[in-house]
Parts: structure tokens; sequence; C-alpha cells
């Protein structure tokens, strides 16, 4: 029997890496068998900060569903669908951006942080769609009265005031047609960048996820280590190196071995970076095949998400229905 609804997305802003697997699509596998999962690629979202190049907009879009295809959501169990394709989305974000105060926007953690960031790379994030991005995260998640939302612990914010906005609609307009949703923390396996800083698109410094095994393996062989050690026979220290960070998330059973070797000056970086390669790329390979496999299935990958639209699209419509006549929107 299902736990109940959840709704979770993710923006198609550039190729996949295994630090987005580790943080959110790994759980999502698990959380499959567990509730009713509305997962979507969030276009919608991606044009808040990427509003004046969407070139590649429709090539991460394939790509994404690739990455979670492969990685094994499966369409059977899940409703896997484009944001854009149901038009609710937007229509919901508008109507609650009617009594959504404008204070309640500017406070979200996140909101100025990333203005300051991104306007450091010559992006102008002073915008509408900017400021009201956690409107259209609580449309999607209310639309389809989800119960439950996949978050971290550093995203329990932006769900409050989702929650709150829940609460001022029912005040508002003297119904309870919605859930308020509850977070579903995820124990994420949070990977460093191959650089030792957080792995991201922005500083270059990720593993892409489906990568060949070559270019896994390419990409340990540029990983920083112990730069305090000299020579194979130096004592190591394992928790300043990145690739025992990646041991101990991808070779489990061996990584206690190779940490007391390599504080003991009987294991060098090049025969770590090896087995290293050895385990992820065992790890990997299957993810890789059905990667390779989904690429020549251009038409399956539509199929899946037409018909995930359409799946969505009746719950969508039947509950903007419900919404829409409480607030004497007919």
């Amino acid at each position: 029997m299902s736990k109940g609804v959840i709704f979770s997305g993710m923006q198609p802003s550039g190729r996949f890496h295994l630090g987005n697997y580790m943080g959110a699509l790994e759980n999502w596998i698990r959380l499959q068998n567990e509730y009713d999962c509305v997962f979507s690629i969030v276009d919608l979202h991606a044009l808040t900060s990427s509003y004046d190049d969407t070139s590649k907009l429709q090539d991460n879009i394939r790509e994404m569903a690739i990455d979670w295809l492969s990685a094994g959501l499966d369409p059977e169990k899940n409703i896997i669908f484009v944001q854009s394709h149901v038009k609710e989305h937007a229509e919901l974000c508008l109507l609650l951006g009617m009594n959504t105060p404008l204070s309640w926007l500017e406070r979200v953690p996140t909101y100025k942080d990333k203005i300051v960031n991104l306007g450091s790379q010559g992006k102008d994030m002073h915008t509408y769609g900017f400021l009201g991005y956690p409107v259209l995260m609580a449309a999607d998640i209310l639309l389809y009265h989800a119960n439950f939302v996949p978050v971290g612990e550093d995203q329990a914010a932006h769900l409050e005031l989702t929650r709150e906005m829940v609460r001022r609609f029912h005040t508002m307009y003297h119904c309870n047609i919605f859930p308020e949703p509850q977070p579903v923390y995820s124990k994420a396996k949070v990977l460093p960048g191959i650089d030792g800083r957080k792995m991201s698109k922005s500083y270059g410094n990720t593993i892409p996820f489906g990568a060949s095994p070559e270019e896994v393996t390419a990409l340990i062989n540029q990983m920083v280590t112990d730069k305090t050690r000299i020579r194979k026979t130096d004592p190591g220290h394992p928790d300043d190196c990145v690739v025992f960070k990646f041991q101990q998330v991808f070779n489990t059973e061996e990584a206690p071995t190779i940490c007391e070797r390599c504080k003991a000056g009987d294991i060098g970086c090049v025969a770590c970076k090896k087995a290293l390669a050895v385990k992820m790329n065992a790890l990997l390979s299957g993810i890789h095949a059905k990667r390779q496999e989904l690429e020549k299935r251009p038409d399956y990958i539509k199929e899946v998400l037409d018909n995930g639209a359409k799946r969505a699209q009746v719950i969508a419509a039947k509950n903007m229905a419900e919404i829409k006549k409480v607030m004497n929107v007919l």
C-alpha cells in the first residue's frame, strides 16, 4: 500500500552528474517502491535563471529523461513528465501569486545569495520570474496534492514557505483542499568535485552521470590527493584526499583498509586511483550501457514523457477545477 503522494523535480540545466545522482535520484529510485511518485523535469524553473539562452533547453530535457530512465526510474510506477507540458502548473502559479506576500519571497534564504552569486557572473537576476520561483515550486507540489517532498536539510525553508502558503490559502478562501506537504529527508551521499570543491557544473569539476569507463578513469586520474604527501612511502592523510572520499562511497568494503595503508605509507595515490576506477566502473557500467541503449530510442523517450504528461494532466485538471471553484474563478 502506498504511503502517499510524492512530488519532486529537477531543472534541465546541463549534463547530469554523479553529485545529482547521489544527492537526489538515488533516493527517488528507492521511494518509487513506497509512494505514488510524480517526477517532473521542471523546464519552467530552468527559465528563471537561464532565460537569456534557451538554445539547449530541449536537448537538456531529453538528456535528463535518458539519465532518469537509465538510473532506474520506472515510467510504469511513476508519472514522469515535462513541467511545461501540463499548463496547470503555470495557471496555479499565477493564482497563488495573487495572494503571496512579497516579503515572504524576499526572505527566502537562497534568494539574495543567488542574486549575488549569479550577478557576479554577469547575469541580471532582478526578475519577476526569479523572485517568484518559490510560488512556482509550491504550485508544482500542491497541484498534485503531494503529501511529501524529498529534500535536503538545506531546502527545508522552501518547503516551509509552501506550507505557509497552504495555511494562508485555506484561511483566505475558507477551505481545506491541500495537504501540508512534509519533508522526506534523504541521507544523501555528498560527493566533492574532482578538485575538492563542491561538485558543480559551474566549476567544471564534475563526473558526468553515465560517463564511459574511459571518461571515468580519466577524471579519477585528475582528482586532487593529499598535497602534503610527496613520496609513496610518506604517511598519507586520507581525510584530506578527494580520492578517499570517493572510496568511502563506491568502495565501502575496502575503504577502511585503504585508509590504514595510506596512513602507513603502504599504498600510493596512483594505486589508490586505479582501485577506485575499477570499483566505480564496475558499479556504473550497467547504467552506461542502459544509457547508450536509450540514446538510440528517441521515440521511446518521447513516448514516456508524452504518456507521463497525459497522466499528470488528468490529476492536474481535476485539482485545478476544485482550486478555481473555491476562488470563484470559474
